[in-house]
């Protein structure tokens, strides 16, 4: 008798937030091309919000690392590891690239485990098929890449397919904003309080518009009455709902910056102070970087644009503000 089992991938990429979404259009174009196929996505807890519910995704399989800590926590990792192998998907994508997530690809049992080239840990030793990209592109281009290899077309423009979204209680909706993410995980990223209130000066220098401060951070108080201080306040479906209703976005190179790309890529401004924008940067040619005291669309960058950057003096922090307040007015 034939079988009628559908074929079953599990794709790893448990974080962070940027490489989640990064991953987002490769998902979508499996499940576009073979929409039978049953895919489940390994991740961490804090980024289920934003692929619960991907009509592409069967299911989460959720890896709770805080949880394997100490001696009972090796007791939930092994119990948690024999859930992983049960399963047995016929093929794994290893979008990670780490020797733990390599790990996690053999021990679930495909036959086909895949990894990408510029796999780091000695990770490709655990890769049986190794898909070739270039270490410089874009993470979601080198994502992509794993299509060629499994024979199915780049789609036209990659589908971002994010969650419905609502806005947190008591938020206004009546009056334009812009929004400003300052902060950042990692190191020399995150902008400091001059140059949030420069901004912050920018904007209300030529306009009416709110500006509303969103992210994890140290809190600042005394802010002037049309800021709107909800950074540590939000979940992630409320923090999507106030981006999507943004007229512009402001935001250091972090996660968020990425949600806001991919919701509304020509409204978007990313900030960078070391990070290499061609790489880590907006995907979309529509969306602007700011480094070294030049803004350009991300269609206008070219290798010159790599190189180690600095911090936005005050003033240039005071003209982007102006810049967030004419486009979000066209």
């Amino acid at each position: 008798m034939k079988s009628t089992r559908r074929m079953r991938i599990l794709l790893i990429k448990p974080s962070s937030m940027g490489d989640v979404i990064h991953a987002l259009p490769v998902v979508s174009a499996i499940h576009r091309h073979y929409p039978d196929t049953e895919i489940r996505w390994l991740l961490q807890p804090a980024w289920r919000m934003l692929v619960e519910g991907n009509p592409a995704i069967s299911e989460t399989v959720l890896f709770p690392r805080d949880k394997f800590h100490g001696p009972s926590g090796w007791l939930r990792a092994i119990s948690w590891l024999r859930i992983l192998g049960d399963w047995k998907p016929d093929m794994t994508i290893d979008l990670q690239g780490l020797l733990r997530s390599a790990l996690f690809a053999r021990i679930s049992g495909a036959p086909r485990v895949i990894g990408l080239s510029d796999a780091r840990e000695g990770s490709t030793l655990l890769h049986g098929e190794r898909v070739k990209v270039n270490r410089h592109d874009h993470a979601v281009t080198r994502y992509l890449g794993v299509l060629d290899h499994l024979g199915i077309p780049q789609p036209q423009a990659p589908e971002f397919a994010l969650p419905e979204s609502h806005l947190p209680a008591g938020f206004d909706t009546t009056s334009p904003y812009v929004v400003l993410h300052p902060y950042a995980r990692g190191k020399g990223k995150s902008l400091d309080e001059g140059m949030i209130r420069a901004f912050i000066r920018g904007v209300t220098a030529q306009s009416e518009y709110r500006v509303i401060i969103v992210g994890r951070g140290k809190p600042i108080t005394d802010f002037p009455q049309n800021v709107e201080d909800w950074s540590n306040r939000t979940d992630l479906l409320e923090l999507i709902g106030i981006l999507r209703a943004s007229s512009f976005t402001v935001s250091s190179d972090s996660g968020p910056m990425h949600l806001a790309v991919a919701l509304n890529s020509s409204k978007t401004l990313a900030i960078h102070l070391w990070s290499d924008p061609l790489k880590v940067g907006p995907f979309f040619g529509s969306s602007f970087v700011w480094k070294n005291g030049k803004t350009s669309p991300v269609s206008g960058l070219d290798d010159s644009w790599r190189g180690i950057g600095r911090p936005p003096t005050h003033q240039e922090m005071k003209a982007l503000g102006q810049f967030a307040v004419a486009k979000g007015m066209n």
